[in-house]
């Protein structure tokens, strides 16, 4: 082989790793929200915390239920992907700077059926601030 061939052998193996790299990293970070579950909550279901209480009791109020909610709590990596309509792809620091108190914040996609059937997904912000949580924004997550 000549010299040329085997520098353009390397070249493309190290483009091949470089690649595959790449696109492995990238299937990792996709795939965060698939580690998390759908939760059904209806009349039956006992809220693990205010947030929680908060969705069941505002759609039974609507007569909403069942609803289902998926609670991504505190993850960073998650709110990284957040996108509503005061904050995109925000950090815990952003946060802060925007809530004055804020305590405590989770992230939470809740679904819902409509009376025709059809499902609507929102990703929800809510904020601790003050002892009292708040919707901070909403939106959907990136991909």
């Amino acid at each position: 082989m000549t010299r040329f061939v085997k520098y353009l052998l390397l070249f493309l193996l190290f483009d091949a790793l470089v690649i595959g790299g790449y696109l492995l990293l990238k299937g990792k970070g996709s795939g965060a929200a698939d580690t998390y579950q759908w939760t059904t909550i209806d009349e039956a279901y006992t809220p693990r915390n205010a947030v929680e209480e908060f969705i069941k009791t505002d759609s039974a109020n609507r007569a909403a239920l069942p609803v289902l909610i998926k609670n991504y709590g505190r993850d960073a990596r998650m709110l990284k992907r957040f996108k509503g309509r005061q904050f995109a792809q925000p950090t815990e620091d952003i946060l802060n700077m925007f809530f004055k108190g804020l305590d405590d914040w989770m992230l939470v996609d809740i679904k819902i059926k409509g009376k025709n059937e059809r499902e609507a997904v929102r990703t929800v912000l809510y904020i601790l601030a003050n002892a009292q949580w708040k919707v901070g924004d909403s939106g959907t997550l990136l991909k």
